[in-house]
């Protein structure tokens, strides 16, 4: 009897090593995504159908994705309209694929946004893909297949307190100015206003603290089991969530000990491990030394928004990449699949360009530091350690100086080679009165050329502290 108890014993104290063994330090865990510096965002759900249309009325504000609580669109006929929601065209091994022909590391996926459709097999609600549309299937367990088949991290973002259709989920108040010119929007501002951003009464026949329990909590537990290995898990908009319901929500992420959160569950108590800055690049006087990934859009809407065609060119995502690279940031670029699933062709076409560029100039941007000099006129600085401890710096070249001479005045390293990195020529240097000077005839590739310049030792890191960055969602 003595000797089983032991036994028992011993086989709980290795299972406790084990669990330990696997929990990493803060550096270990985020060390890939530190590497990484390039991922894809996925916005796609029931919202797609509308197309930020709602009745002929064009959605006056905001993402596509917000055209529920924008437009005020009744529960019920929401739950109606997603009956035909039919992504015929998903194809979960091309969006992978897409986003590692485009040199991006990982991906993250709406498992839920906030009208509370999850695209996956929940029990614990009938909104969800499976029972509630056309489509009748889950869409995230193909998605965390192909992922794994190309090596790219998988990971979900869930919003935890925002929810339209699953009652007693929290709702941001928007104006009904925002939506559509409704005739009756003085009563329904009124009423929006009485009931903490509300518009329907079947949104309140529960608490939300009964939401938190039976739809967040154990929703975050099923995504976190079913999947294998999440990567990242994405929280957003937290409001009205206390200390205790969010401690409920992180305390599930037990389940994956070195998944990666950002700082969206609830502030200030739950800063997560990444700062999200979004639709912008924060300068550099904004940094802090923190970890930090900024989330843009390819034109101005998060879902897909079908008259919505201001897209930014590939010139300005490539740079946009180089410029966050620059700054020690990670860039989340979005994608807004179209109700059948497929993406925009511009989407596609924007993916290509920055995986052609990638291609070539990739060593400028994976496992790169932040600038480690003063800023330049003519492009972004990126910086690592090669294989000898030495030194390297990427030289990002947007515009060329009219004399082609690329001047860094507080380079005061010793040079010891400088070449394209396109190519492998041989870019001429020399040492001016205050730092260095390159010598570049002409650019040789479409939207940066890029000069890897090798110095003799190591300079060190810039130091980044005390600076305020504006960080979380603007909606």
């Amino acid at each position: 009897m003595l000797r089983r108890f032991f036994l028992i014993v011993l086989i709980a104290v290795i299972g406790q090593r084990d669990l330990s063994a696997q929990a990493l330090s803060k550096d270990e865990k985020m060390a890939w995504w530190r590497e990484a510096r390039f991922g894809m965002f996925i916005h796609f759900g029931t919202y797609a159908q509308w197309g930020g249309v709602y009745h002929g009325h064009q959605q006056a504000r905001g993402g596509a994705e917000w055209i529920m609580n924008r437009a005020k669109i009744p529960v019920q006929e929401y739950i109606d309209t997603a009956k035909n929601f039919n992504p015929v065209k998903y194809n979960a091994e091309f969006w992978a694929k897409a986003a590692k022909d485009a040199g991006m590391k990982y991906l993250i996926i709406t498992t839920k946004h906030h009208d509370g459709f999850a695209l996956f097999d929940t029990k614990v609600s009938h909104w969800n893909s499976l029972q509630a549309s056309k489509y009748g299937k889950d869409l995230i367990k193909p998605l965390a297949e192909a992922c794994k088949k190309y090596g790219i991290k998988l990971g979900f973002y869930y919003s935890q307190s925002q929810d339209w259709v699953n009652p007693g989920g929290a709702v941001a108040r928007k104006v009904m100015a925002e939506g559509w010119p409704n005739p009756d929007s003085t009563k329904i501002n009124a009423y929006t206003e009485a009931h903490r951003g509300h518009w329907d009464p079947a949104q309140e026949t529960k608490t939300f603290d009964q939401y938190i329990n039976d739809v967040a909590v154990p929703q975050v537990k099923e995504l976190l089991t079913n999947y294998g290995e999440v990567s990242v898990l994405w929280w957003d908009t937290p409001m009205q969530i206390n200390d205790e319901q969010a401690t409920k929500l992180q305390n599930v992420l037990k389940l994956q000990p070195n998944i990666i959160t950002n700082d969206r569950l609830k502030r200030p108590n739950f800063p997560g491990d990444t700062k999200t800055p979004e639709q912008k690049i924060p300068d550099r006087k904004e940094l802090d030394g923190k970890d930090w990934e900024t989330c843009m859009t390819m034109n101005g809407s998060w879902g897909f928004k079908s008259w919505d065609h201001n897209w930014k060119s590939s010139e300005i995502l490539v740079r946009n990449l180089i410029d966050i690279a620059s700054k020690g940031g990670n860039y989340l670029l979005n994608i807004g699949p179209k109700p059948d699933g497929s993406f925009p062709q511009e989407s596609i076409d924007r993916l290509k360009d920055i995986g052609a560029w990638m291609d070539k100039n990739k060593e400028a941007i994976y496992a790169t530091k932040a600038n480690p000099l003063d800023e330049v006129s003519w492009g972004r600085i990126t910086t690592k350690l090669n294989d000898k401890k030495e030194s390297v710096l990427y030289l990002s070249v947007f515009d060329l100086p009219k004399n082609g001479t690329l001047s860094i005045p507080d380079l005061n390293a010793p040079v010891k080679s400088a070449n394209l990195l396109a190519g492998g020529q041989k870019v001429a240097f020399k040492k001016a009165k205050s730092g260095y000077d390159f010598q570049l005839n002409a650019l040789n590739g479409k939207y940066a050329t890029v000069i890897k310049v090798t110095l003799k030792g190591q300079i060190k890191d810039k130091h980044f502290s005390g600076a305020n960055m504006k960080t979380g969602e603007l909606d």
